[in-house]
Parts: C-alpha cells; structure tokens; sequence
C-alpha cells in the first residue's frame, strides 16, 4: 500500500515512517504542508496520513481538497494531530477524515487505525 505522510515537521514525518516501517509499509511519499501534498497525491496513492497544524495549507484544507477530487475523493485520509478538542474532531469527521489519531502514538494504535479505515475504504 503506497502512502502519502504529510508534516511540516521533518522529525514526525520520520517518526510515522519509522512507525509504518515497523508495521511493514515501505512504499511512503512525504509532503511538508497541504499544497506539496496535493502534488505529491497522485492515484497510486492508497493512504494518506496528515498532521492538521501546518504552513501554506493546513491538513483540513488538504482533506477538503482531495475530497473535491475526483481521483482522490474516496481515499482514506488518517489525521494524525495534537488537537484533541471534540470540535475539532467533529470538523475533521465533517470534512472528510476516515480517521483521527492524537500525538502521540505508537506503532499499534497506527496499525490498528490503518487496518480499520483501509477496511472501509
């Protein structure tokens, strides 16, 4: 499964591919806001895995953007974020996020998470 890892933080997009390694998943894109994303999200992309606070475009925008496309519209977008706050994860479920993971995690909860919303999906 090709998947997109999209942080403006270097160190935790390292951590999530380190995670994903450790749960088999090599085959990982890594974007450093919401606008190089959307260049790098072509449709062999099966995952996206997005942080919510960053520059240019904020992982909110990213998920409405790929929801108003076609090619991506119904690829599992896993918001993983320190905003913890109900309403925000209600926005997030609003605007399309199949899933929601609070920093920080470990290796099982993504596994975990991966397997339920690729099982949807």
């Amino acid at each position: 499964m090709k998947c997109l890892v999209v942080d403006d933080s270097a160190t935790m997009r390292r951590i999530v591919v380190n995670a994903l390694k450790s749960i088999g998943m090599t085959d990982v894109v890594e974007a450093g806001d919401g606008s190089q994303a959307l260049q790098a999200c072509d449709p062999s992309v099966e995952l996206v895995i997005t942080d919510w606070n960053m520059p240019v475009m904020d992982g909110l925008g990213l998920v409405k953007a790929l929801r108003a496309n076609a090619a991506t519209a119904k690829t599992p977008v896993l918001m993983v974020t320190t905003r913890s706050v109900q309403e925000d994860i209600i926005q997030a479920v609003e605007a399309g996020v199949t899933g929601y993971i609070l920093k920080p995690f470990t290796p099982q909860i993504l596994k975990d998470k991966i397997s339920q919303i690729t099982a949807v999906a």
